[in-house]
Parts: structure tokens; C-alpha cells; sequence
């Protein structure tokens, strides 16, 4: 047994964790254990592989901060005050830039022409903002946030109050800028995968060599210490790459398979039949229940939805590299911008979006 390590201690709550034969095993007592909400909360870990685990530290999942850490008391008293109708950003993602070699054809965030980018002090001055808002998970998106020139020092900027992570196709990427991003604070370093196949994964991102470069940034990211989740965003056409991709993962040292469901928006945002059929969610789930109890650890995103319902301005926000602040990535909805108002205003505002919590994507047709 690794372990045990303290996730919550108060009189109305006592909770900890303990890695046995491989899995998480949590314990919890307290007259708040026994809510519903909570137990649910807790069951996404409990009986699951961990992300990491050692003497120092458990790491749930990239998504999650380390146990013990500041990052994750702040994460686990702000769940417990969502219980009391509390809204918290834990979640935001910064697109720093719209830089990036790659046509990805089902690319988010298109490039607009203009050379959008957030200054290093705009940026920093957000992540200020959220820090005092609450957040513990800071994301850096883009285009490709690898190739923006300050990355290092915008992770030192989140200190310890959250962990940072880093979305990356792999380009620009290297051995330096991993070690730097390891010296900075960097958690994890999220890796996008369309297919286990460098053919339909090149094809897919509009340029040769983009599936080389993603396995390389996974390999150089572990190599300098930090964490690796595999990221793939699931559609009709990859469904049928599901072990392949686990085993992807696993070969490259991966500690963590993320899957998220595809969304119409950014190029695709005229698309129609993109979202997963009854069958295919049967298949990811049989999937899941089939593949987890091999590592590395996988996080289903559908299964969170249907756990939790959606998170856009419940628990997530997304700022854009004209400033722009949406509930999620994938809703393209202004709320206010960076440059006219202070944050806390704009995601107070945002408690009016009604989507919060659905447990239908409004996105996903």
C-alpha cells in the first residue's frame, strides 16, 4: 500500500486516500460524506488507477492537483462550497496565441489572419486575477502555445496556488522548453492525438510529420519530469482506434488517456452529425470498464458529463487571444472582454448561462 494521503480533514468531513494493489481506495466519514453529490465526486477516483502515485505524492489525474498540495486544498475546499451553490472557475484556459504550423481541419480556434496574441503581461495579470477567484487548474492553449516565446515564465507566474498544463500538437516543442517548463511549475503536458495512425493523425492536422512530433513532445515531456496525458478527441470515424489509442498511450509512457466527445464549433461549426451515437457511447463505455484496470489511467469526459452535467461557467471558463471570455472553448459566446472589465465581473455575469450543468453539449449536433 502507497499511502495514506490526507485529502480533507474538518469535523464535518474526513477524507483520505491510499493506493492498494495499483488503485485508488478513498475513505471518507463526516456527516458530508453521506451527500449524494459528494459521494459522486469521490466514486470518479475511488476503485481507479492513479495518474502517479509515490511516497511524496498522489496524483489523481493530470486534470487534478497533487496530494498534499496548496493547489489541491484550495481545489477541494472550492468543491465543497459548490455544494452550497458556490460557483468557482477551478478550470480556465488562456489561448495565448493563434500561432501554429498546423491546418487542423477540425481546429477550435481557427486562425483569424490577424496574428491574435495576448501579451505576457495580459496574460499574467489574468492569471492573478483567477488565482484570487479560486482557480487551480490553469490552461495554456493556442494555436500552438509551444511557440510562444514567454511560455516559461507565464507557468511561473501561477505559483503554487494551481497547477498549470499545456495543450500541444508536438510543434515546437523541445528538450529545452520541457526542462524550462518543468523549472517553471508546468503540472502536465497534454498531448493531442487524432488517431494512433500517423497517416489519418497528419491528414487530419493538414500537415506531414505532426504525428513524429507528437510522440516526441510526450517522450521529451516525460523524460523532464513532468506528467503526459494523451488527448483525443473522439468522433465517428476514430471510435474504432479506442484500444489502439490506449495502447499508444501505454507505449509511450503516457499517465494518463483523456477522451473527450467531438464538438461543432470552430471549423466544424457548420458540421452536422459529428456527435457520437447511443452506440458508440455504449462502446466507450464498455471500453473504459474493459481497458481501465490497465495503465495508464484513463478520464472519460462523456462519463464526467453524465456524472456531473456540463461544467461551462460552472466550473470552466476560456479566454481567447483577442481577450474575449466564453463559458467554455467549445461555446462561442462572449461574455465581457479582459480589456474592458475585470474577470470577477465578467464569470459573476455568467452565472446567467443557461446551459450550466445540462447534460447535453448544446454544441454537439
Amino acid at each position: 500500500m502507497v499511502g495514506p494521503y490526507n485529502l480533507y480533514n474538518s469535523p464535518l468531513l474526513r477524507a483520505s486516500a491510499a493506493v492498494e494493489d495499483g488503485r485508488v481506495r478513498i475513505h471518507a466519514s463526516g456527516l458530508m460524506a453521506r451527500l449524494p453529490q459528494l459521494e459522486a465526486a469521490l466514486q470518479i477516483f475511488d476503485g481507479q488507477i492513479p495518474a502517479l502515485a509515490d511516497n511524496e505524492r498522489l496524483c489523481l489525474s493530470t486534470w487534478t492537483p497533487p496530494v498534499p498540495s496548496r493547489a489541491f486544498a484550495r481545489l477541494a475546499k472550492s468543491r465543497l462550497l459548490g455544494l452550497l451553490g458556490r460557483r468557482t472557475p477551478d478550470q480556465v484556459t488562456i489561448s495565448i496565441t493563434e500561432e501554429c504550423p498546423n491546418r487542423c481541419s477540425h481546429c477550435a480556434l481557427p486562425n483569424s489572419g490577424r496574428k491574435l496574441h495576448l501579451s505576457p503581461e495580459t496574460v499574467m495579470d489574468a492569471i492573478g486575477q483567477i488565482l484570487e477567484m479560486g482557480t487551480t487548474l490553469v490552461i495554456f492553449d493556442g494555436g500552438e502555445p509551444a511557440l510562444y516565446p514567454e511560455l516559461p515564465d507565464l507557468v511561473a507566474s501561477v505559483g503554487d496556488r494551481a497547477i498549470s498544463t499545456l495543450f500541444t500538437s508536438g510543434a515546437g516543442f523541445t528538450a529545452t522548453l520541457a526542462r524550462q517548463l518543468k523549472e517553471a511549475g508546468l503540472y502536465a503536458v497534454n498531448v493531442s492525438l487524432d488517431s494512433p495512425l500517423r497517416e489519418e493523425h497528419d491528414a487530419m492536422r493538414g500537415r506531414e510529420g505532426v504525428f513524429d512530433g507528437a510522440l516526441e513532445a510526450a517522450r521529451l515531456a516525460r523524460q523532464a519530469g513532468l506528467l503526459v496525458d494523451i488527448y483525443v478527441v473522439l468522433r465517428r470515424e476514430n471510435m474504432v482506434h479506442l484500444e489502439r489509442f490506449h495502447e499508444l498511450a501505454a507505449r509511450v509512457g503516457a499517465h494518463e488517456l483523456t477522451v473527450f466527445e467531438v464538438v461543432a464549433t470552430g471549423r466544424w461549426a457548420e458540421r452536422t452529425g459529428l456527435a457520437l451515437t447511443p452506440e458508440d457511447h455504449s462502446r466507450l463505455n464498455r471500453f473504459v470498464t474493459g481497458a481501465g484496470g490497465r495503465p495508464p489511467r484513463i478520464f472519460s469526459v462523456p462519463e464526467a458529463y453524465r456524472r456531473f452535467g456540463c461544467f461551462a461557467a460552472t466550473s470552466w471558463m476560456h479566454i481567447t487571444p483577442a481577450g474575449e471570455v466564453y463559458p467554455c472553448s467549445c461555446y462561442v459566446q462572449s461574455w465581457g472582454s479582459i480589456f474592458d472589465e475585470p474577470l470577477k465581473k465578467i464569470w459573476r455575469r455568467m452565472g446567467a448561462f443557461p446551459y450550466k450543468k445540462s447534460q447535453i453539449c448544446p454544441m454537439r449536433k
